[in-house]
């Protein structure tokens, strides 16, 4: 079993942060194979500036990204949620290394392109200061429908599962300790 998990927050000091790494070691210690990206310690260019009509060559770390993407089984995405849905270098990061010909395919003829991740499976790890039950009665869960919906399971992932830890800011010392040691269960579990 391979996992990929990939931290969306710019800050390497954010609770974020913290969470990747601990799932990683979870999921290290049930002898998991797991890599972690930062994607605030990687170079490249956010902006799909052509959108998919001039192809942009992709940098070194996106070509890499890739290359840990495809050899996962399992993928974590932990970000921040931030008006509703996620930091733009994260976006970035999705429209620039989720491409046709890569994550799926057109097809001629059809408006239903070809999954090209099938069999992957995914967990969503999202944090926010808005409670949960208001984020979804009232927002409708945006950025977590857009990554799960219009990206994941667009690309073929089979199940992606969802945790919110909210409310952060308002979240006492012991309350994170928790949350990190359920992260940490979660890879262990590799869920």
């Amino acid at each position: 079993m391979n996992i990929l998990v990939i931290n969306g927050h710019p800050d390497n000091n954010s609770f974020c942060h913290a969470l990747a790494e601990k799932y990683k070691l979870g999921a290290e210690k049930s002898g998991y194979d797991c890599n972690l990206i930062n994607l605030s310690n990687l170079e490249f260019n956010p902006n799909l500036r052509y959108g998919y009509n001039i192809k942009m060559e992709l940098e070194p770390d996106l070509v890499k990204s890739q290359k840990f993407i495809a050899k996962a089984n399992h993928l974590v995405f932990i970000f921040p949620t931030w008006w509703g849905t996620y930091p733009a270098l994260f976006k970035g990061f999705i429209d620039r290394a989720f491409l046709p010909g890569y994550a799926f395919k057109y097809q001629n003829h059809s408006p239903i392109p070809i999954p090209l991740m099938k069999g992957k499976t995914a967990r969503l790890i999202t944090t926010m200061d808005t409670p949960v039950w208001y984020y979804s009665l009232f927002y409708k869960s945006p950025g977590i429908n857009s990554l799960k919906k219009c990206v994941l399971q667009f690309c073929g992932f089979k199940q992606v599962r969802i945790t919110n830890f909210t409310s952060l800011k308002r979240s006492t010392e012991t309350k994170r300790k928790k949350w990190l040691n359920e992260t940490e269960k979660m890879g262990i579990k590799m869920k």
